[in-house]
């Protein structure tokens, strides 16, 4: 990561130095940014400028407003309704429906795809996003053929973050990047569980125990509306697991 995240707002000139380039790997633009053909880029949100030389990749962070879907975000979503051959998928309450068709899922055929019925959640990644069409969402790798995590949520409870939150629990450096452990010391008490992270702004938190469940999402949620530092993350598990207990 870049040592320095300059604050830039919509319309704002970037200027050239700050833009990655990698001779093999083409220029990825992440969330608040827009392609303005024939080479500018534009923000179009008010936040820190983050880049990642190793990806040859570029996004604006910023911890409220609306979500805006983007190509390769991983989202969870709830299924509205279904057509003949697609799903209608809520991803935000604010943009129009995504589609998902029926066959983007592992091993999916007409007789075997899985039979989503309204209000099902689902870990899905957005595969087009622009200003004018409706999202489109896959639960398969275009690559592998594999479903790598995405598909259908079952059971467990999804809970509300800030899109802050979600960007650092899904980065693989969360630690040194975002300060975010509590998920790690949640599991350094015991606690069996597991989540998918939506870019979006939602956590599914799954358990074969609803108190641990619960207790997860709590913390989450404490974690995230208090801006909880490491050592407050740490003390905020113990305390949530004595009551627990």
């Amino acid at each position: 990561m870049a040592a320095e995240h300059p604050l830039v707002l919509p319309g704002d000139t970037i200027d050239p130095s700050l833009i990655p380039t990698h001779k093999k790997q083409p220029l990825r633009l992440g969330p608040g940014l827009r392609h303005n053909p024939p080479s500018t880029i534009l923000p179009t949100v008010a936040g820190q400028l983050v880049t990642d030389l190793r990806k040859n990749s570029m996004w604006v962070e910023y911890n409220g407003g609306r979500y805006i879907p983007s190509q390769g975000d991983l989202v969870i979503g709830q299924v509205a309704r279904s057509a003949t051959d697609l799903y209608f998928v809520n991803i935000t309450p604010y943009t129009a429906n995504a589609s998902l068709p029926h066959l983007s899922f592992e091993g999916a055929t007409k007789k075997t795809r899985p039979q989503l019925l309204p209000g099902a959640l689902v870990y899905a990644r957005v595969t087009l996003a622009n200003r004018h069409m409706d999202p489109e969402l896959e639960c398969v790798s275009a690559t592998t053929g594999r479903a790598e995590g995405l598909g259908p949520l079952t059971g467990g409870m999804a809970f509300d973050v800030s899109l802050g939150l979600a960007r650092r629990l899904l980065m693989a450096r969360s630690r040194e990047e975002g300060g975010i452990e509590v998920l790690e010391q949640l599991g350094a008490e015991g606690l069996a569980f597991e989540t998918a992270v939506g870019r979006n702004g939602r956590v599914w938190v799954s358990s074969d125990s609803l108190k641990t469940v619960v207790l997860v999402g709590r913390a989450l949620t404490e974690t995230d509306e208090k801006g909880l530092g490491v050592e407050q993350q740490r003390k905020l598990v113990k305390k949530l697991i004595r009551e627990m207990r």
